[in-house]
């Protein structure tokens, strides 16, 4: 029995150990092409052995006694189990791509990974350039005027431990606004915990580049605790402001890339703007127009359509071209053609120009609708006012065409578009395309 076990171990350690370290074009021979297990088998072949002599001779006599142990305990819980011949140590591997998150994270992991190198006799000079006893207003405008993140980094460490000094919010301030434009959040957060550590220390304009800055990192908790901060803080200075709420709104509305998300997010805007009533802070259009698009990214756009109402009844404030081109967008998408057409007219009525997000859905819903002729207008309308017109619009324009009989119409279409120059040669063969599919 010793004999055999012995015997099995060395086959198992030795075929484990060369699928370890031999190249992968070399694997396939350690396995058995006929077998559907997947399990190991020792081959006596001349180059297979002269492999496993080398990679056994590698190894260090420690490590050689970890992996006996290792398999020992693999071995007997297999010979428990009446499987001690049938051991299955074949492990599987991706050969699927790495996703774009993934690729993300290991880019970002190895841009942490090279840590910057102080340039000392840049610091040395920028140093010597100070006064004695320089003050935080002289530290400020040093920093200020240097290029170089990390040097202002060391600088502000290097200031720190000065006798007789003390930084103050202009300290604190440019600091932070350089190492949060350099993207080094994590030497960010080492002076942001320094200015919360300081009770005196703080005010509205700090507080809100720290914010938008942590929000640009994805650090969308870490802003809240700082926001949550500001409204507990018993300075008055530190207080969030209408600024402070628009950094968060625009922060949590560009976090939802599909409606749930958007929703998800949406509750929180929502709270953050009946908080930010309740404090006494009158809503600007920027605030009411963030609460009218996260309406229409959640698919809420009856509730979207109760806030332009109520703006310049209630807010005192009245809708501009964007609260337009987002209503327009959100009926449009549920195919409440006439009310987004109702919108537009009192849109162009109060002097202002659709962007090219609205136009594109309004030209498409009124294609899906039916009312081709109206859709032609309005493209034409678009191009005019100089609006650029994606793929999809004028695919969509084609097909509902010829689903409604009018190829002759959609083939002059086209021809028009190619004559001015309006559709490029790759755009136009691909429109043809599509004319002559549904034809």
């Amino acid at each position: 029995m010793v004999l055999t076990r012995s015997t099995f171990l060395g086959s198992i350690f030795r075929t484990v150990k060369a699928r370890v370290l031999i190249p992968p074009r070399a694997r396939p021979s350690l396995l058995n092409p006929n077998s559907t297990s997947s399990r190991f088998y020792t081959s006596s072949s001349p180059r297979q052995s002269r492999i496993e002599g080398s990679v056994l001779r590698s190894f260090l006599p420690q490590e050689l006694s970890i992996y006996r142990r290792f398999f020992g305990v693999i071995a007997s819980t297999s010979q428990v189990l009446g499987r001690s011949s049938s051991v299955s140590m074949y492990i599987q591997y991706s050969t699927t791509a790495p996703t774009r998150s993934l690729r993300r994270r290991i880019s970002n992991r190895k841009k942490s990974s090279t840590k910057p190198v102080l340039n000392e006799s840049k610091f040395q000079e920028t140093v010597s350039k100070l006064p004695p006893r320089f003050t935080p207003e002289e530290l400020t405008d040093a920093i200020t005027l240097e290029e170089d993140p990390f040097l202002c980094f060391h600088l502000f460490n290097w200031a720190s431990q000065q006798p007789r000094f003390k930084h103050e919010n202009c300290s604190y301030h440019i600091a932070i606004r350089k190492l949060g434009a350099a993207k080094m959040y994590k030497e960010m957060d080492d002076i942001v915990n320094q200015v919360l550590s300081v009770r005196h220390i703080g005010n509205e304009n700090l507080y809100n580049s720290i914010i938008f800055y942590f929000t640009k990192a994805g650090k969308l908790i870490r802003a809240v605790n700082i926001f949550r901060h500001m409204v507990t803080s018993k300075n008055l200075e530190c207080r969030p402001t209408i600024r402070t709420y628009h950094i968060l709104f625009k922060a949590l509305l560009g976090r939802g890339n599909n409606s749930y998300t958007s929703h998800m997010y949406m509750e929180t805007v929502r709270s953050l703007f009946r908080q930010m009533v309740d404090s006494g802070i009158e809503p600007d259009v920027f605030a009411l127009n963030c609460l009218v698009k996260g309406y229409v990214l959640s698919l809420h756009v009856n509730d979207a359509l109760r806030i332009f109402h109520q703006m310049s009844v209630v807010y005192s404030c009245q809708p501009n071209s964007f609260t337009y081109d987002y209503l327009i967008h959100g009926l449009c998408a549920q195919g409440r053609t006439i009310n987004a057409r109702e919108l537009f007219n009192e849109m162009k009525g109060k002097g202002f120009v659709p962007n090219g997000k609205s136009y594109n859905s309004l030209v498409s819903a009124l294609a899906l609708s039916g009312e081709i002729d109206d859709a032609v207008n309005c493209l034409w309308e678009m191009i005019e006012n100089g609006r650029l017109v994606d793929f999809i619009t004028y695919r969509t324009l084609v097909d509902e065409s010829c689903r409604n009989g009018k190829y002759n119409e959609a083939t002059g279409l086209l021809e028009m578009l190619r004559d001015k120059k309006l559709v490029d040669r790759d755009l136009y063969e691909k429109l043809v395309t599509v004319l002559h599919k549904d034809m």
